[in-house]
């Protein structure tokens, strides 16, 4: 696998290695000196900072600062990427037609560049994620109890989307919250805030009840959900495969 690694490039030699880079379909890796400046369906500016620009052959750009995980700012796959030299700066830009956007990233120095031939792997197996154990319950609701049926997934609540909500055997509504390993208190007070959030919506005495789905939870776990009249049911998510 040959790799094209450029330090501290001149823009010109920037220029040079990711036209070349686009040509052969490889994923760009940019770190440096940069603002970034985005038009399309609302508009956000970013002044001059360090970062970490990710472009892939399918069109994807991603920003990233210092901070947490996700981008500070993005084009989905199906964008073209451009690039250029302009008035002593190298300028990405990555847009699309439909809906109309562009997102413009403009370097005043290139620390580090990278084009790398990634191929493969684009299946990724994961052994027991919420989306497989949520599909399981739905498939056989009997799982979470006896005469449980499963009306919605996402619901919208005030305090957030639950899982899987439904009723049980004497249509009381049931909302399940789904984890796919162990869990501790914090999951105990995010199924009783669904439960509070969906207790507002119904009409008076209407009893909302909770189900934790998990492989195990802790001992404070297991307190919290008997103070507040939740329920536990243990269960292991089966093996799947997510594209």
């Amino acid at each position: 696998m040959s790799v094209t690694t450029l330090h501290q490039p001149t823009h010109r030699d920037a220029l040079e290695a990711l036209s070349a880079a686009f040509d052969r379909g490889e994923l760009l890796t940019i770190f440096g000196r940069c603002t970034v400046e985005y038009e399309g369906r609302a508009a956000s500016s970013l002044g001059p900072g360090d970062r970490l620009v990710v472009l892939k052959p399918d069109g994807t750009a991603l920003v990233h600062t210092d901070e947490k995980r996700t981008p500070v700012n993005w084009q989905p796959p199906g964008s073209e990427h451009h690039a250029a030299v302009r008035d002593g700066r190298l300028r990405v830009r990555s847009e699309r037609e439909n809906p109309d956007e562009r997102l413009d990233v403009q370097f005043e120095r290139v620390h580090q560049l990278s084009a790398l031939p990634v191929t493969g792997g684009r299946t990724v197996d994961v052994a027991g994620s919420e989306e497989a154990l949520r599909q399981r319950i739905l498939t056989e609701p009997e799982l979470v109890e006896p005469g449980f049926e499963p009306d919605a997934t996402e619901r919208e609540t005030t305090a957030g989307p639950v899982d899987v909500f439904g009723h049980d055997s004497e249509g009381r509504p049931v909302v399940v919250e789904l984890k796919r390993r162990r869990v501790g208190p914090d999951a105990a007070g995010q199924l009783d805030r669904y439960v509070e959030a969906l207790e507002r919506e119904v009409p008076d005495g209407v009893e909302v009840r909770g189900v934790l789905v998990a492989p195990s939870v802790t001992d404070r776990a297991r307190a919290l959900l008997g103070e507040r009249g939740l329920s536990f049911v243990s269960l292991e998510p089966p093996d799947a495969t997510v594209k």
